[in-house]
């Protein structure tokens, strides 16, 4: 069951956004999305939160601030994902932007894992000048506790920079800036790891600056690396909070006009989007998963070289090297997907709350992509298993609002202690090990949490609108008004709702549905996507706008979420 419902409006905040100058209709969506001020939506830079505020960031600053005195070797420690590949390039570059001797390792996740392991920190010993002096990690680290104490051994320091939710013990580092950690003011608990680590450039430059290394007017300018900062900050689909809303809209405005670096450039170009248009949608759906399908299927590394090089020519080859395995993602995730819904065909969404997934053919690159397509399909809390090594099997999965995952798995650990390997994650997503023969036990257990927790108002896929409009907002200004906000994770893109007559309706393709729709004397086109069943004479619709250019000429296009009659 799916029900369309209309987001609550503080019409007094709206009014008072109105007033500030806000656009009506834009006042409305934003106080529906929390902002109580206009100041909340302006993007300046000089708006962001100081690093002052983040906890390690100064402490961390000064160490490296040091460490590049005195020539010593450091070497940054990445993610696989599209988070922790825009932090290492941005690490990588800033750091050498103040003379930093550096270089980067990014693990295979199939050998290695997640995170700064033993194993990763015996691999950086070995390179060929042998141990770093410094290692600093990037969008992971905080749970890496015999990792940092591995590396102590060697007599390596290391600066622990991260965004995920801490365990109960901290890594002995020698720094940690999360602002997740205990103990961190910061107001901003949604940075990304690239955000942290610009942060940590933030508050290096401000160390320099103090030390005389240069003035205001010479400094390096970080500020370059902010569509870099974007890229990851909306890929990895952290709450778009007022501070990452700067970042985003910062990096988004550098990208519109042309100034971003060749790889992310190059990457435009594979995705065949319009950079000087660029929006969320494009980083999460077009440069994000093309980032992603390196380390989903092979080595993040190639996708670092592309955010790294500043040749043109090269970023464009690596380019159509990360297309090229995306689409090889897409192929695998389909024949996965098609295969889990033939094992599923008779599961009966009332008869469980929970879905989990096993194929001993899977790849386990994928399974998370699989886990959140069965999730939307079904709606319920799902979690896709691969074969992993020495009889375990890895498992990855998506959540839906009102049901908390990781802190699902944590209730199943502590009712069956060793049934989970290792768990990590959060609200929305999250991955573990079990073993492979303990897969029915574990699916009673996840079932078990489902049968507590969730009820059938849970359950039931809920569609928020913004509500109705008028007519006169059906033109290409308006919606490029819209278009030039920054939407995401946690400030969701408008979505509006309004009864139509379906005035013609007709099958594009087999699989979609283009509409004209009226209202009083005015006519509407309107496409859904991927539905093939007809439409009675009336309908409610819940909808997104957007702009249908076709011979140069501008109009708006009504893109179908959900009708009901």
């Amino acid at each position: 069951m799916t029900d369309i419902v209309t987001r609550r409006v503080d019409e007094t905040t709206a009014d008072t956004l109105s007033r500030d100058g806000v656009h009506p209709v834009l006042a409305r969506l934003f106080a529906a999305r929390g902002v109580l001020e206009s100041t909340e939506t302006e993007t300046a830079l000089a708006r962001l939160i100081p690093p002052t505020q983040l906890k390690g960031a100064q402490e961390a600053a000064v160490f490296l601030a040091d460490a590049i005195a005195a020539g010593k070797r450091m070497l940054v420690v990445a993610d696989y994902d599209c988070d922790g590949a825009t932090a290492c390039a941005v690490a990588v570059r800033g750091l050498r932007m103040f003379g930093a001797n550096v270089e980067y390792l990014v693990p295979n996740r199939f050998e290695y894992g997640y995170g700064l392991t033993p194993e990763i920190v015996t691999l950086a010993a070995r390179g060929k000048q042998g141990p770093p002096d410094v290692l600093i990690t990037v969008d992971n680290g905080i749970a890496s506790l015999d990792g940092v104490a591995a590396a102590q051994l060697l007599g390596i320091e290391v600066v622990v920079t991260d965004h995920h939710l801490p365990g109960s013990e901290l890594p002995n580092a020698r720094c940690i800036v999360n602002p997740n950690q205990p103990g961190c003011e910061f107001p901003s608990k949604n940075l990304a790891g690239v955000g942290v680590m610009f942060y940590v450039l933030l508050a290096l430059r401000a160390e320099l600056r103090g030390r005389g290394a240069f003035d205001a007017r010479e400094q390096p300018r970080l500020d370059t690396l902010l569509d870099l900062v974007a890229l990851g900050t909306v890929a990895d689909v952290v709450k778009l909070d007022a501070n990452n809303r700067i970042l985003v809209a910062q990096g988004l405005s550098r990208m519109r006009a042309g100034r971003m670096h060749p790889g992310i450039n190059a990457l435009f170009r594979a995705a065949a989007r319009n950079a000087r248009q660029a929006g969320s949608f494009d980083l999460g759906f077009g440069l994000g998963p093309r980032l992603n399908a390196a380390g989903r299927l092979a080595d993040m590394s190639l996708g670092i070289e592309c955010l790294l090089t500043d040749d043109d020519a090269r970023a464009w080859t690596l380019a159509q090297e990360l297309d090229a395995m995306n689409r090889e993602r897409r192929e695998i995730e389909a024949g996965m997907q098609q295969e889990a819904l033939a094992d599923l065909a008779r599961f009966d969404p009332r008869a469980a709350t929970t879905l989990c997934a096993f194929n001993e053919t899977w790849h386990q690159g994928v399974i998370g992509i699989v886990a959140a397509r069965l999730k939307e399909r079904f709606y319920r809390p799902t979690i896709v298993f691969a074969p992993g090594d020495d009889g375990q099997i890895k498992g990855s999965g998506r959540s839906i609002p009102g049901f908390h995952l990781r802190d699902a798995l944590d209730l199943v650990t502590k009712r069956e202690p060793g049934l989970i390997g290792k768990f990590g994650g959060h609200a929305m997503a999250a991955g573990l090990t079990i073993a492979a023969d303990a897969l029915p036990r574990f699916q009673a257990a996840f079932e078990a949490v489902g049968q507590e927790w969730l009820d059938e108002k849970t359950l039931s896929r809920v569609i928020e609108t913004d509500g109705d409009i008028g007519d006169d907002c059906f033109v290409p200004p308006f919606v490029a008004m819209l278009d030039a906000q920054v939407w995401g994770q946690g400030f969701p893109p408008p979505v509006f709702s309004g009864e139509f007559d379906v005035l013609s309706q007709a099958i594009l393709k087999d699989k979609h549905l283009k509409l004209q729709l009226g209202r009083g004397r005015m006519r509407f086109n309107a496409i859904w996507f991927n539905h093939a069943d007809t439409l009675p004479s009336r309908a409610q619709f819940a909808y997104r706008l957007a702009a249908d250019t076709f011979n140069g000429v501008s109009r708006v296009q009504m893109i179908i979420e959900h009708a009901q009659g």
